[in-house]
């Protein structure tokens, strides 16, 4: 059977993903360039640097990031970050994080998908009282004796360390990750995955099927927006009701 379109839509959505991770990192290198151009004087820029080339970004696009963005390049509109709260359907409260050059752009997609699955934008402050800005370190627990990466973050100033069926999660503060993130790292300790996050105080467990459907779409829409940068949220959806709702997904997606 010919499978030429489908595995030419795989690489495709492979390509889309590896290019909105290499523009995300672009951005927040930006960022941080703008404090400062030599990442041997700035912290924050040798941590973006550092996590791109885990993450494969070419040497290449990370000097043209720095140039571009420390205004080498005059041509460039300067990077920022944009924090959308809401709440979603089932009264899950959220943030979205966005890094933009172009505000217009930006705030007029992120309406869009938050009108498209039925709720609106509402004012600032409405839900960031219930979140904190924590980094998250993620380890693999099948790689790992849990009790020895107890003992070595009861070394550092984390804040938490939780095992969990498919992670270890490690909880720092922001002004304390890269020591955190260091100390494990001369350990021999390989990560998951790393990210600055919005941690909530409270969990909301959605029950309904259609406020998951509508709240998993939205995920994936913020997914494939370039701008967005990280979504945090606070709701719970059993095992069984995901599922549900992930073969309904997958039963209904256009198939060429």
């Amino acid at each position: 059977m010919w499978r030429g379109p489908v595995v030419q839509a795989r690489k495709d959505a492979v390509n889309q993903v590896k290019g909105k991770v290499f523009s995300l990192h672009a951005k927040l290198i930006a960022v941080a360039a703008t404090k400062w151009w030599n990442p041997d004087d700035n912290p924050a820029l040798f941590a973006a640097i550092h996590k791109a080339k885990k993450e494969w970004v070419p040497n290449d696009n990370i000097e043209r990031a720095i140039k571009k963005w420390t205004w080498e390049d005059k041509t460039a509109a300067a990077i920022q970050e944009i924090i959308y709260e809401w709440y979603a359907p089932g009264w899950v409260a959220m943030m979205v994080s966005t890094l933009t050059d172009n505000k217009n752009r930006t705030v007029s997609s992120i309406r869009h998908i938050f009108t498209k699955y039925g709720w609106n934008l509402w004012e600032s402050g409405v839900v960031s009282w219930m979140f904190h800005r924590k980094w998250v370190i993620f380890i693999d627990p099948n790689k790992y004796d849990y009790e020895k990466i107890e003992e070595l973050v009861f070394e550092t100033n984390a804040e938490d360390i939780q095992k969990e069926e498919d992670y270890i999660k490690i909880t720092t503060s922001v002004d304390d990750f890269n020591d955190v993130e260091k100390y494990l790292e001369e350990k021999g300790i390989d990560f998951i995955e790393t990210k600055l996050d919005f941690i909530p105080d409270n969990d909301v467990e959605i029950t309904d099927f259609d406020n998951a459907l509508k709240f998993k779409k939205m995920i994936e829409a913020f997914d494939e927006d370039e701008d967005v940068a990280l979504v945090s949220s606070n709701e719970i959806i059993s095992a069984e009701l995901e599922k549900q709702v992930d073969e309904f997904i997958e039963k209904n997606k256009f198939r060429t």
